[in-house]
């Protein structure tokens, strides 16, 4: 995904990429909860980055908005180093009504499909435990 994608939401909170503008999207859980959210997807994705001297190759980050939580990496084009590419791994959005997390995969056709040995999950920290497994290597290959 460029970054210029215009399809990303506005306000999003987005670690180690870029703030987006688009469209503004609707909270399915409270601000303390959000919080909480963040501190862990991003206590993960701290564990998991490369070391600092790869990062300009190969990095990876987080996006929340609204109710999703994507993570991705970074890189630069292969044929444009200055332009940055992301490429989302890993999606979890959370259904207020059962107060789960659907898990989401990118496909080839770059559609999101349910990871289907888990397909929902009952915490954002479930949901990083699934993809740290990554039992099908849908995630990061």
């Amino acid at each position: 995904m460029r970054d210029t994608d215009p399809a990303i939401a506005r306000d999003a909170v987005c670690r180690h990429g870029v703030r987006r503008a688009g469209r503004l999207a609707a909270m399915s859980f409270s601000e303390f909860d959000r919080r909480r959210v963040e501190k862990a997807v991003s206590a993960y994705v701290e564990r998991h980055r490369p070391p600092a001297h790869l990062r300009h190759q190969v990095d990876i980050g987080f996006l929340l908005d609204g109710q999703n939580v994507e993570l991705f990496t970074r890189r630069p084009a292969w044929d444009n180093a200055g332009e940055i590419l992301q490429h989302p791994a890993a999606k979890a959005t959370f259904v207020k009504r059962t107060q789960t997390w659907k898990i989401y995969w990118i496909r080839a056709d770059l559609r999101w499909h349910a990871y289907q040995p888990a397909a929902e999950v009952a915490s954002i920290k479930d949901f990083l435990a699934v993809v740290e497994r990554d039992e099908c290597s849908c995630f990061w290959g």
